[in-house]
């Protein structure tokens, strides 16, 4: 598979086990989450190319724009996309390469662009176009998400299922399961979820029922620009958060369809990669939620966040301790 991270560029280091590269979804933006990495000429280059591909200043979002327009979600995607795609690039410039890819709903946007099955612009274009696509289905068929705190999955979906249109949206960790449907419903969810026991029932700043069959009029329009699109095989295991397996190139058009409106299956996808030998996480982008999440999912995992010059430092020395 070429040089990986357990043996960088020019043999310099070494470490047991493998290493996932984790991409991290909507809610993990900053402001000016992109300026200070921007200062790595290959991550410029990226803002750069993602702004034409999405034919939107994704530098000024990604740099200037404050958090309270970047919760747009048409504009928050290709911006977070973009972002982590530079951070991406940084990183490859040290060298550093995964054994596995993950992301985090359209965080597998980046993951495929860091396994090489989609280019920079394919994945930003069509990041771009779902961005577009599932604001417009919230407005067709509005609804919200809260995340449910300290139950267990199996007791979050049997209040699913005793509620009319409320589903189970992302499994983030043990003890943490947003829940996506039509207002009332997801209020009632968070009430039941309350007298069973949970610790917190939290709404989500989010403008849509995503992840839930409510914004299912999203693929329609994401469909013809993913049918322009030729995913090639990827040059390290593509772990999806909707099957929780390794996928096939011949099987991304149709998850990155299905991902709209099908739970992200994140602890269940965490968990496959610790099976497959991974026991270091690098998140690689905005935030540390997902860094998070893992050190829920198994204490003993390494996790280490990269958004920034002095995180990007600190993921090269981590990576040749041994």
């Amino acid at each position: 598979m070429g040089i990986g991270p357990a043996r960088m560029d020019g043999g310099k280091g070494r470490m047991s086990g493998k290493v996932a590269f984790c991409f991290p979804g909507q809610g993990s933006l900053e402001a000016g989450m992109g300026r200070e990495i921007a200062e790595v000429p290959e991550a410029m280059e990226i803002f750069e190319r993602a702004s034409e591909a999405a034919d939107l200043d994704l530098i000024r979002l990604a740099f200037d724009a404050s958090e309270l327009e970047l919760v747009d979600t048409e504009l928050q995607q290709p911006a977070l996309i973009a972002t982590s795609l530079a951070v991406l690039a940084a990183i490859r410039k040290r060298g550093i390469k995964p054994d596995f890819v993950v992301g985090h709903s359209v965080g597998e946007f980046a993951a495929l662009v860091a396994a090489s099955a989609l280019r920079v612009e394919e994945a930003v274009a069509l990041v771009r176009e779902r961005g577009i696509a599932m604001a417009e289905a919230a407005k067709w068929h509005p609804g919200s998400m809260a995340a449910i705190l300290g139950l267990e999955d199996e007791t979050v979906e049997r209040i699913c299922r005793r509620i009319l249109n409320v589903w189970p949206a992302n499994y983030n960790c043990p003890g943490q399961v947003v829940v996506s449907g039509e207002h009332a419903s997801v209020d009632e969810a968070c009430a039941l979820a309350q007298a069973e026991g949970a610790r917190r029932a939290v709404k989500l700043r989010v403008s849509g029922a995503f992840h839930s069959p409510l914004v299912a009029r999203a693929a329609d329009r994401l469909r013809p620009a993913l049918e322009k699109v030729k995913f090639t095989e990827p040059t390290a295991p593509f772990m999806s958060t909707v099957t929780a397996r390794i996928e096939e190139a011949k099987r991304m058009g149709p998850l990155v369809l299905e991902q709209l409106t099908a739970p992200v299956r994140f602890t269940q996808a965490a968990g496959e990669l610790l099976r497959n030998g991974v026991t270091v996480f690098v998140e690689v982008g905005p935030g540390n939620v997902l860094s998070g999440l893992l050190k829920r999912i198994d204490k003993s995992v390494r996790v280490v966040s990269v958004s920034n010059l002095r995180s990007l430092e600190e993921l090269e020395k981590s990576l040749r301790r041994t």
